[in-house]
């Protein structure tokens, strides 16, 4: 049985576990406010571009881009968004597995794929197990603005135009409560799911040069604003997911404590009886 100097021990310890889980609860629990905020104020643009996009693409005459035709795909490139560091929760590796999955799955040779990492788990991941990586971003921050990451995002935009990847697959963790995230995967390039929006009443555009000039700028900054949509959309499923996490940590840390101050107290009442039942015993002894 372990000693009173023993349980004590781990209960101070355990107390001050509890501390840390509980002000990382708190401070994620913020973070996800501000990532929640963030990811609707980027809504409306997100949408915006879209609608005009498909207003182009569907007026009519014979759009010509590389981001909207479809090829032979002989390389793909999987965009993988993970976080920086761990006590997530499943975050990182549920998204992780995923990707990993679908490269057993579907190629042979790693001639026929490659990844583009934002987050240092994710890159570690593909590293450890020699897997190609074509670009990759670390150290972002906890509410990333466009800039952060404008780089990459055109430089992974202009793989797919010049021909070097033939199809873009993006995965990353969706939000859908605090409680609640979803592994998710789309297919980015080429794009071949502009529709018109169905319904409600459609806005009129006037080009200026011409659609298919006009087109030419869009498409890209289109398909960096999806990667950014999803990228905020990963940075909210982060802080809830280590919201739960250190939510979790923290109850159990009171049951621990609970247990050992109940094996404390039982050690400690023990002790005393022993003492007392020498104490009695030596004065019967001096009788």
């Amino acid at each position: 049985m372990a000693s009173l100097r023993d349980i004590k021990t781990r209960i101070n310890s355990t107390q001050k576990t509890k501390q840390i889980t509980k002000a990382m609860h708190m401070v994620s629990a913020s973070k996800l406010n501000k990532a929640e905020e963030f990811t609707k104020a980027y809504d409306p643009y997100s949408a915006k571009i879209r609608e005009v996009v498909n207003s182009i693409a569907n007026s009519g005459l014979d759009a010509e881009h590389p981001m909207l035709e479809t090829r032979e795909v002989k390389k793909t490139a999987y965009f993988v968004i993970t976080a920086d560091r761990g006590l997530a929760g499943a975050f990182n590796s549920g998204v992780l597995r995923e990707v990993y999955r679908t490269i057993q799955e579907k190629h042979q040779s790693k001639d026929e794929y490659a990844v583009i990492t934002v987050g240092r788990m994710g890159r570690d991941f593909f590293r450890k197990r020699d897997i190609p990586i074509l670009k990759e971003i670390t150290g972002l921050s906890d509410q990333p603005s466009f800039a952060d990451i404008k780089d990459l995002t055109s430089e992974t935009v202009q793989l797919f135009i010049d021909e070097e990847i033939d199809e873009l697959v993006i995965f990353h963790n969706h939000f859908i409560s605090a409680i609640s995230q979803k592994v998710t995967s789309k297919k980015l390039l080429p794009l071949t799911d502009l529709k018109e929006a169905s319904g409600g009443a459609k806005s009129t555009y006037e080009y200026e040069p011409n659609q298919q000039e006009i087109l030419d700028v869009l498409l890209p900054q289109y398909a960096e604003s999806l990667i950014f949509g999803a990228l905020l959309d990963s940075k909210a499923s982060e802080h809830a997911s280590r919201m739960t996490a250190m939510k979790s940590a923290t109850d159990n840390a009171d049951e621990l404590i609970d247990d050992l101050s109940l094996q404390y107290n039982r050690a400690r009442q023990a002790a005393i009886t022993q003492e007392i039942t020498e104490i009695v015993g030596g004065v019967a002894a001096l009788e």
